[in-house]
């Protein structure tokens, strides 16, 4: 017996009530499984953030002048 008639069998013998909470955790399980396979692609975002910094970006900003 494959997998998908022994799911088959099993889905016609439950109640409706179980019917229906399978059927949500069987889109849960397809759902956490597109999910995983999206990862994030490394560099992904390079270029995007292209901001012209000001001269003085490397001094201390006077609110953190007492602290140095």
């Amino acid at each position: 017996m494959t997998t998908e008639a022994a799911l088959l069998n099993i889905a016609e013998n439950l109640p409706d009530d179980l019917k229906i909470e399978l059927l949500h955790y069987a889109e849960y399980l397809m759902n956490k499984s597109l999910n995983a396979s999206k990862k994030p692609l490394a560099g992904s975002m390079k270029g995007t953030f292209i901001l012209p910094l000001p001269e003085d970006f490397d001094t201390p900003l006077e609110e953190f002048e007492e602290y140095m």
